[in-house]
C-alpha cells in the first residue's frame, strides 16, 4: 500500500476510532431502550439545520451551519423525550415520523435552494475533518457515560445522544452512524458481562476490514466499511452460540466444584 493510500486512509481511521468510542456504549443504551432508528431520525433533523443555514446565505464551514445542525438536533431531542413520557408505546412510531417529516421539508428547502444538496451529499457520506473538536466533545461524552446511568437520565441521554450524533454524521455519513451504533450492539447483545468489550472488538474489526478492501478495491470507504462491520457481526452471530455451547459442555464435564 503506497504513503498516499496510507495519508487518505490515516484520518479515516482516526475519525473511525473516535466514533465506535462513544457509539459503541450509545448503541446499547439505544437497543436496551428500543429506540433503534432514533439516530437516523436526529441525524435527518440535524441535516434540515444544515439545509436550513445553506438556504439562508450562512457560511457552508462556519460555526452559524453547526449552531443550527446541532439546535435542530436538540430541538427533536427535547421532542422526543416528551413523546416518550407521553405515548411511551409508540416511541418507535413517533420516531419514523419525525424522520420522514424532516426528510420531506429537506426536500421541499432544497426546492428553493439547489447548492444546498452538496452539503446534504457530505451529511449522507460524511467528511473525516476537524478531529481535535470531534474528540474534545467525545471525551465529555465519555466522560457521562463513565459518570452517569444514563438508563435513568433520559433527559441527559436524548441531550448528549442528540449532539454526538450531528458531529458524528458530519464526520463519518449517516449509514456509517447507524451501522456504528446498532451492529456492534447487536452482535454482543448475547455475551452477557463482555458485551462492551465483545462490542469494541466487533467494531474495530469491521472499520479495519472496511478500510482495507476499500484501499485494495477502490470502493467507497463509507459503504463498504458498514458492509465489514455487518459480516463481522454476522459471524459473531454464529460463532458466539457455538463457544456458549462449547462452554456449558466444558463445565458439566469437569463437574460441580469442591
Amino acid at each position: 500500500m503506497s504513503s498516499v493510500d496510507l495519508a487518505i486512509l490515516f484520518p479515516a481511521f482516526l475519525a473511525g476510532l473516535l466514533v465506535l468510542a462513544t457509539h459503541v456504549p450509545l448503541g446499547q443504551l439505544v437497543l436496551d431502550r428500543g429506540i433503534v432508528f432514533i439516530d437516523l431520525a436526529i441525524a435527518q433533523v440535524a441535516g434540515l439545520g444544515v439545509v436550513a443555514a445553506d438556504a439562508m446565505g450562512w457560511e457552508p464551514q462556519g460555526w452559524s451551519v453547526q449552531i443550527s445542525a446541532v439546535s435542530a438536533a436538540l430541538l427533536s431531542a427535547i421532542f422526543l423525550l416528551w413523546s416518550e413520557r407521553r405515548f411511551a408505546a409508540v416511541q418507535e412510531a413517533v420516531i419514523g415520523v419525525v424522520f420522514v417529516v424532516a426528510a420531506s421539508a429537506e426536500i421541499i428547502v432544497l426546492g428553493f435552494n439547489p447548492h444546498g444538496a452538496e452539503h446534504l451529499k457530505d451529511l449522507l457520506v460524511g467528511q473525516p475533518r476537524q478531529l481535535l473538536p470531534v474528540a474534545a466533545l467525545y471525551a465529555v461524552v465519555l466522560a457521562a457515560l463513565l459518570s452517569f446511568d444514563l438508563r435513568l437520565r433520559r433527559g441527559l441521554f436524548y441531550g448528549l445522544f442528540a449532539v454526538t450524533i450531528t458531529a458524528s454524521v458530519q464526520l463519518v455519513g449517516v449509514f456509517l452512524v447507524f451501522a456504528s451504533l446498532i451492529v456492534p450492539a447487536l452482535a454482543a447483545s448475547t455475551v452477557g458481562r463482555w458485551r462492551l468489550a465483545c462490542g469494541y472488538a466487533v467494531g474495530l474489526t469491521g472499520y479495519m476490514l472496511g478500510l482495507f478492501a476499500s484501499a485494495v478495491w477502490d470502493v467507497p470507504t463509507g459503504a463498504t466499511i458498514v458492509c465489514a462491520l455487518a459480516l463481522t457481526a454476522s459471524l459473531i452471530a454464529v460463532l458466539t452460540p457455538a463457544a456458549i455451547a462449547l462452554d456449558h459442555r466444558h463445565n458439566w464435564i469437569r463437574g460441580p466444584r469442591d
